[in-house]
């Protein structure tokens, strides 16, 4: 069950950048209370490819390696655009969630 959403910032330091992250979820999986559950991307007026999706993965391993617990996060994609066939082919293999303007609003 989600607890809190938020947004945050993600030091990367072999690349010497940091990533912003739109969308952190914390929730209660459990006994444990704020645990991840979910990192997003949101982009209104972007088709999302890819190129989202790995900086996601590389956000969750970042945050792994400083010992996060990740066996719960699932990663998502946030926008009014729509996104590219290769995203959906992996939100079809169960890599990401897509969340365009029809299922936030209609809620399918």
């Amino acid at each position: 069950m989600p607890i809190d959403v938020s947004y945050g910032t993600v030091a990367d330091p072999a690349s010497r950048t940091s990533h912003e992250v739109d969308v952190v979820v914390r929730g209660a999986v459990g006994q444990d209370n704020g645990v991840l559950l979910s990192l997003g991307e949101a982009k209104w007026d972007q088709v999302m490819g890819e190129g989202h999706l790995d900086r996601l993965r590389r956000v969750k391993a970042l945050l792994s390696g400083r010992g996060v617990d990740i066996t719960a996060v699932r990663l998502a994609c946030y926008s009014g655009a729509g996104f590219t066939e290769g995203l959906r082919g992996a939100a079809a293999a169960g890599d990401v969630v897509l969340l365009d303007l029809r299922r936030l609003y209609e809620g399918d």
